[in-house]
């Protein structure tokens, strides 16, 4: 047995692991799956607060749903990325019909200032660019990104303050002479 032998060993029980980890892997042999469950779970939720950096209006979009969303989405990917995984799963979202009215307006900017393929690093458009994202539309003049129209907001629900109902303007309070 030559030294090279048991590292090859060694490198095969690792990536066993990391696929386990990382990718959706089925447990290797020898690991307890309670513990790696737990490791699992917890490399999920960084991997979410990392993508929420890099997508902060996507993530406030999703509220507390943002977590269970992305952990949804992610379990059984590889990352590739912050930046990218946010990206794909905003175009996910938004092929569902589920992306966000900021989360719209944030993929609509990227993709306006970013030609993104789903494979390869995003890189900067150099011609005028219109994206446009669940309604919300922007464009990249001369490497400047603005969003030209916002994404449409379903109305907000009527607010019960006090158990009265609403008057006819939608105030949550009765005015009284």
């Amino acid at each position: 047995m030559t030294a090279s032998e048991p590292r090859a060993g060694l490198a095969e029980r690792q990536a066993e692991l990391v696929a386990a980890l990382v990718a959706g892997g089925a447990p290797p042999a020898g690991f307890a799956p309670g513990p790696l469950a737990a490791a699992r779970a917890a490399l999920l939720r960084k991997r979410a607060g990392e993508v929420a950096r890099h997508w902060p209006l996507l993530a406030a979009g999703l509220g507390d749903g943002w977590p269970a969303t992305f952990v949804r989405w992610a379990s059984g990917r590889p990352t590739s990325g912050s930046l990218r995984d946010g990206w794909d799963l905003a175009r996910t979202l938004r092929e569902r019909g589920a992306l966000p009215a900021a989360g719209a307006e944030e993929l609509a900017v990227r993709e306006a200032g970013l030609r993104y393929d789903g494979n390869t690093t995003p890189r900067p458009r150099r011609l005028p660019t219109v994206a446009r994202a669940g309604g919300a539309v922007a464009v990249q003049i001369a490497g400047r990104v603005r969003l030209l129209r916002p994404a449409p907001r379903p109305p907000a629900p009527p607010r019960d303050v006090g158990g009265d109902p609403p008057d006819a303007a939608g105030s949550a309070t009765w005015i009284s002479d």
